[in-house]
């Protein structure tokens, strides 16, 4: 495994992370959770990321993550990078989502009792809710580290005032944001345009999540939707109607410049995330060890030549391609 720096901290990250977003919920296998947790470890991917809502059910991936790590990992705690956010809905009633003090305190509260953890190595706020003042939210994360409920702190999805806000609040409060997430892939570049710079500038280092676009750089939806696919499943996120012709026929032409780099679409969409030097580490969501060992190999090239780039740049910068 290769590491990054996280900005301008001393805190290196695999360059793939492994997300709990999908497949680690009730729904899920959770003796191929257990054997993906474990292959991730073995592997070098010591950081995991989680959320309060992540299952299905809410709450499930906390808890199921919580058991693997008892039962396999406990001493190796200190080897490993955990992190969790809260920010979407969660619980029933007006508290059980948004930005507020309320929601961010009792979810981190509800997220360590259910991983079984004393703290979080990054805890988030998973979203800017449109009402809660940055202020408000970002002092919340700064009295969790004061509480020893983390040891850093970061945002996720930011739009670009509210993340520069956020950045010159935790600054002023000595707790500096760690890491900003963001999806970014090639079928979704806004964020590098319009968030990359400014967490550079703060020393903030960039997490990604979904460089694959919920699976539809992996090539797999290039004929048609295949059965227990995410957009076949009621709980995916993936609609079919994002499976357009235009991003089937995209995924075609880039699969045919991976090919020729040696590579599967979904190891060169993983490159190509990693190619941007402000981005520390891309999350990953595999479904099972052997997709897990897949990725992996995106690790053997990371280089793209200028024409590779410009073709790239041909097929994704048109219209109706990018989410």
């Amino acid at each position: 495994m290769k590491y990054r720096y996280c900005g301008k901290s001393g805190i290196q990250l695999p360059l793939l992370s492994l997300g709990l977003w999908h497949n680690f919920g009730d729904v899920d296998d959770f003796q191929v959770a257990t054997d993906m947790i474990k292959f991730a470890f073995d592997n070098g991917i010591c950081h995991f990321d989680l959320a309060n809502n992540y299952g299905p059910a809410p709450g499930s991936a906390e808890t199921n993550f919580g058991r693997i790590l008892k039962a396999e990992l406990s001493s190796h705690r200190d080897e490993m990078f955990i992190s969790s956010k809260a920010g979407h809905d969660m619980w029933p009633g007006v508290y059980g989502t948004g930005s507020s003090r309320k929601n961010i305190i009792a979810s981190c509260d509800q997220s360590l009792r259910r991983t079984g953890l004393e703290y979080f190595d990054v805890f988030y706020s998973h979203r800017y809710d449109g009402v809660t003042p940055v202020e408000e939210t970002m002092q919340a994360l700064v009295d969790l580290v004061r509480q020893g409920k983390a040891l850093y702190v970061g945002i996720s999805k930011y739009p670009p005032e509210q993340q520069v806000r956020a950045y010159n609040y935790l600054r002023e409060c000595k707790v500096p944001c760690l890491l900003s997430q963001y999806r970014h892939s090639l079928f979704d570049r806004k964020a590098q345009s319009a968030n990359f710079s400014a967490a550079a500038n703060e020393g903030s280092g960039v997490i990604c999540f979904s460089p694959l676009a919920q699976g539809l750089l992996t090539g797999k939806y290039n004929n048609g939707i295949p059965e227990h696919s995410r957009a076949a499943r009621s709980t995916g996120f993936l609609q079919v109607s994002q499976v357009t012709p235009q991003r089937v026929e995209a995924a075609r032409s880039l699969e045919a410049i991976a090919r020729e780099r040696g590579q599967s679409l979904a190891q060169m969409s993983l490159a190509w995330a990693l190619s941007d030097s402000r981005v520390t580490s891309v999350i990953i969501g595999t479904s099972s060890v052997a997709q897990m060992k897949d990725n992996l190999k995106t690790l053997d090239n990371l280089h793209f030549t200028d024409e590779e780039q410009a073709r790239i740049d041909a097929i994704v910068n048109v219209p109706g391609i990018s989410f």
